[in-house]
């Protein structure tokens, strides 16, 4: 194990070297915990080609499934931000696409929520709203949110996002993202409160932040149904 001067350290595990928070509590949420492997005495047929294993044909694990496959099978090396790997490693064929598009939110999306987007923020039922900058964190952990106030949403308080569109323009364009609602528990408090932040800048930079928001969105229900 060593550490880093970020916050961060290297850890090796049977799957590879990863770079994870030096205080686990500050994991991102995004993340993913690696998967236990199924034990080799466990599994003497490839779990995707049913072929037996033995001294030629050596089996191999997912590092995103923990499930035990033949190299046929699993020999593609994807990238895996989700478990904070520093190289790309070992995935078999049904779980490497979805690391591929992870990928993706995080070589680009991620970008896009740091640099955040002008919305009109409208808090509960109120009739007022106040011009703020929405961002995402650099811990990828809240959401801040800054006028002439400020305040934070912690993503893992979050329980549901719903991305408003507009009705279209003229001639049959298609309709874009033009806001969003957000329904979310305060620290130490179980009312849910109400979020709605509408648009109110560039309509290509909310759009574009809109959905990659909609994917962080997809990417912490899923994590949080693997718990």
């Amino acid at each position: 194990m060593c550490s880093l001067p970020d916050g961060k350290k290297l850890v090796r595990s049977a799957s590879g070297l990863r770079m994870v928070a030096e205080n686990g509590a500050f994991d991102s949420p995004f993340c993913l915990e690696e998967p236990r492997w199924v034990p080799d005495k466990d599994c003497p047929r490839c779990m995707q080609c049913d072929s037996k294993f033995d001294f030629i044909r050596r089996k191999h694990h997912c590092r995103r499934c923990g499930r035990c496959f033949c190299d046929k099978c699993c020999g593609e090396k994807v990238a895996l931000p989700r478990m904070s790997f520093v190289d790309p490693v070992r995935q078999c064929a049904r779980c490497a696409p979805a690391s591929h598009k992870e990928s993706d939110f995080y070589d680009k999306q991620i970008k896009v929520l740091l640099a955040g987007s002008s919305f009109a923020v409208t808090v509960g039922a109120s009739d007022k709203c106040e011009a703020m900058t929405c961002r995402l964190s650099n811990n990828h952990r809240y959401l801040f949110l800054d006028g002439e106030s400020h305040f934070e949403v912690d993503l893992s308080a979050i329980c549901s996002v719903q991305i408003l569109t507009d009705a279209g323009g003229p001639g049959g364009t298609s309709p874009r993202a033009s806001g969003m609602t957000v329904h979310y528990k305060p620290s130490g408090s179980q009312d849910v409160r109400r979020l709605r932040l509408d648009g109110a800048g560039d309509r290509q930079t909310t759009s574009a932040w809109l959905a990659a928001m909609h994917k962080a969105a997809k990417l912490l229900h899923e994590s949080r149904e693997l718990d």
